[in-house]
């Protein structure tokens, strides 16, 4: 019995002894062997590739910007002397019901009405300069929106805009996107095109953040008065 156990034991270090031998020296040798380079003995080498995909949800994040800023867009609505009706947009810009928009939409001597959180309320107009116009309305706990740090803000910058559609009883609010196209003294030109009711919009980044308000010229391009200038309009 003891005499069975030692062969096994025989065997088994000789043929672990073997298996050292034939892998550390025995095959290195024939593996270097010019016979054995046209069978391709040697392993193969293994490469991986880490992929990663990265998508941006554009529509997700606009759509989100839009929810976030529209409860703070003013339509406006005026009616002159002679007349004239005139449409455009405004924005607020305290939670106590200051808001801001262009001069123009409010001359003096008109009648004007203010669509705030899908309410018209009183108001009453503060101060008009340089084609801005602060008013005061009879609503408070109105939302607001941040402003843009234009020191930050780069041509082709994406940005958009929130103002209303007049050709129902109710104004319904419309949204039209573009870049920054260029920087002006008083002015942030864009490739955004509108009709002359967005006069008065509010222009946003894809954060939410007041860049600026938008004028129309006669072609329909937006442009807008930089959030820097209204600022100290307002004294905010």
């Amino acid at each position: 019995m003891l005499k069975n156990i030692f062969k096994i034991l025989a065997v088994f270090i000789i043929g672990m002894v073997g298996g050292i031998f034939a892998e550390q020296i025995f095959w290195p040798y024939f593996i270097e062997r010019p016979l054995f380079y046209k069978y391709n003995l040697e392993p193969q080498p293994i490469y991986l590739t880490e992929r990663k995909t990265v998508i941006l949800h554009e529509n997700v994040a606009l759509q989100d910007a839009v929810e976030k800023v529209e409860k703070a867009v003013v339509a406006v609505k005026s009616k002159t002397l002679e007349g004239k009706a005139l449409k455009g947009g405004g924005l607020v810009v305290t939670t106590d019901g200051l808001i801001i928009t262009l001069a123009e939409l409010v001359p003096r001597g008109s009648d004007f009405y203010f669509y705030v959180d899908e309410k018209w309320p009183s108001y009453q107009i503060l101060k008009r300069k340089n084609n801005l116009a602060l008013v005061k309305v009879g609503e408070e706990k109105l939302q607001t929106c941040g402003f843009a740090d234009l020191k930050k803000t780069k041509l082709g910058e994406r940005v958009f805009l929130v103002g209303f559609d007049f050709s129902t009883t109710t104004p319904q609010k419309v949204v039209n996107q573009g870049i920054i196209k260029s920087f002006r003294e008083n002015a942030i030109q864009t490739n955004i095109f509108e009709k002359a009711t967005m006069a008065g919009s509010p222009l946003f980044d894809i954060e939410g953040k007041v860049v600026g308000l938008c004028t129309v010229d006669e072609e329909g391009q937006i442009s807008a008065i930089p959030i820097t200038t209204i600022r100290h309009f307002i004294g905010l």
